[in-house]
């Protein structure tokens, strides 16, 4: 038995031994590939948990600054706006309800979708503006999208005619096309409006013209009168309709030396927002014809702006109303006091290339630039708020164009600003710059 045994192992054929063989290689090779994908998706995942964690810890750090530099603005005794969203909430909670009983009737129903204080404070913009009504909004995004997606059915042209510095271009993802299937064109692309001229000479047709007083991200910018009136009317030569993107419509009746309603007169629709310059919590108002406005409100609710109640928001516009706006003359003329000393400030302190702009500013807002990292400008602000209680500036930015290493930030005088001589401005900067020189050379 063992003879023939042996004899059959011998018999085998070299094909079934080269199978066997062949089988064994692969079943080996089926674990090593096994035990590498284990392998690979151990490192994946384990990249993966590493990445995470990398992402909170710079997420936790971003808080930590965050919350350090507001910690610093909001203790700081000397400052040139105080922005109520920089306050803590108890005591926004506590300004709203001490400001309230001055502006509404506080023992009358709260509002339900639109009515009550809502009511009120969208009459009191009409009136304010000169418009035959008014719509709130809880967005200015959504105000602007429904003023021009309604002119865009009342002209039969849905090209829209407005800067590529303008909000809906820089701040709202395209939502202008996204969302209401519009289409943008620019007559210019200078850092200002367009002038007659490039309306008038501008080789597309367009349903509508935006024009956002004063041009934000050019540096708070506005035409003179004449060149508004003249663009206004180049416009209409085209048969174009006029919206204004107000938001910060409020702070522009000194620099053009006109009332709020003859600023909007010029306009077919206005925009304006109430937290930006008045200090609100959140919202905006749409005003224009009464048919236009009826038909907002259809789309207002199409878009899901239709809340069950406001009256916070509301309540918040009003106060702003009756406190910010009487203010605002005062301080657009106190910020070419600041801007200035500011420039006087930077030339003393030997600060190099700088610039303030537009100098003078044209309303309380204006841009400042100097050619050093954003960090290092930001850090050198907050440490002069913890060291000295002086917030001369806040938050610097990289620019968008030009050489690497130049820096803005945006500078805004409000009640607070009122308070400051231009000595304790040329201070101030003193005081800021040499913490700028101790920043870059603690970094060298």
């Amino acid at each position: 038995m063992t003879d023939r045994a042996g004899t059959d192992q011998q018999a085998r054929h070299p094909e079934e031994d080269a199978q066997e063989k062949s089988q064994s290689q692969s079943q080996s090779q089926s674990q090593s590939q096994s035990q590498s994908q284990s392998q690979s998706q151990g490192n994946a995942q384990g990249n993966a948990q590493a990445q995470e964690n990398t992402q909170e810890s710079a997420q936790a750090q971003d808080d930590a600054q965050r919350l350090r530099r507001w910690n610093a603005w909001r203790a700081a005794e000397r400052v040139l706006s105080r922005p109520p969203m920089h306050l803590p909430l108890g005591e926004r909670l506590a300004a709203l309800a001490a400001g309230a009983g001055a502006v509404t009737d506080l023992g009358r129903p709260a509002d339900i979708y639109g009515n009550g204080v809502v009511a009120e404070l969208e009459r009191r913009v009409a009136d304010l503006l000169g418009m035959e009504a008014a719509a709130f909004f809880p967005t200015g995004t959504m105000a602007q999208q429904v003023a021009l997606r309604c002119w865009a059915g009342r002209t039969g042209n849905s090209t829209v005619a407005l800067h590529p510095l303008a909000h809906p271009e820089m701040h709202e993802r395209g939502a202008l096309e996204a969302v209401s299937g519009l289409r943008t064109v620019h007559p210019t692309s200078e850092p200002r409006l367009p002038t007659a001229q490039e309306i008038r000479d501008f080789a597309e047709p367009f349903g509508t013209m935006m024009l956002e007083l004063p041009l934000r991200d050019a540096g708070f910018v506005l035409p003179t009168w004449e060149e508004l009136e003249a663009v206004v009317a180049a416009a209409r030569e085209r048969d174009a309709v006029v919206h204004l993107d107000g938001a910060r419509l409020w702070e522009c009746a000194p620099h053009f030396g006109r009332g709020l309603p003859e600023i909007a007169a010029l306009a077919d629709s206005v925009y304006v927002s109430f937290y930006k310059t008045l200090g609100g919590i959140s919202g905006a108002a749409l005003a224009g014809p009464e048919s236009l406005i009826e038909e907002a409100r259809t789309w207002r609710h199409r878009y899901g702006g239709q809340l069950f109640q406001q009256f916070p928001a509301a309540l918040a516009a009003l106060i702003g109303l009756e406190q910010e706006l009487p203010s605002l003359p005062s301080c657009v003329a106190h910020a070419k006091v600041v801007a200035g000393a500011l420039a006087e400030g930077f030339r003393a302190a030997g600060a190099g290339w700088f610039r303030v702009y537009p100098e003078p500013p044209h309303t309380h807002q204006f841009q400042v630039w100097l050619p050093y990292g954003a960090d290092v400008l930001t850090e050198a602000a907050v440490r002069q708020a913890e060291e000295t209680g002086v917030s001369l500036f806040r938050d610097w930015h990289p620019a968008a164009a030009g050489p690497p290493g130049v820096s803005f930030t945006e500078v805004t005088v409000d009640r607070e600003g009122l308070k400051w001589t231009a000595e304790d401005v040329r201070e101030a900067v003193a005081e800021f710059m040499n913490r700028v020189v101790a920043q870059v050379r603690s970094s060298d």
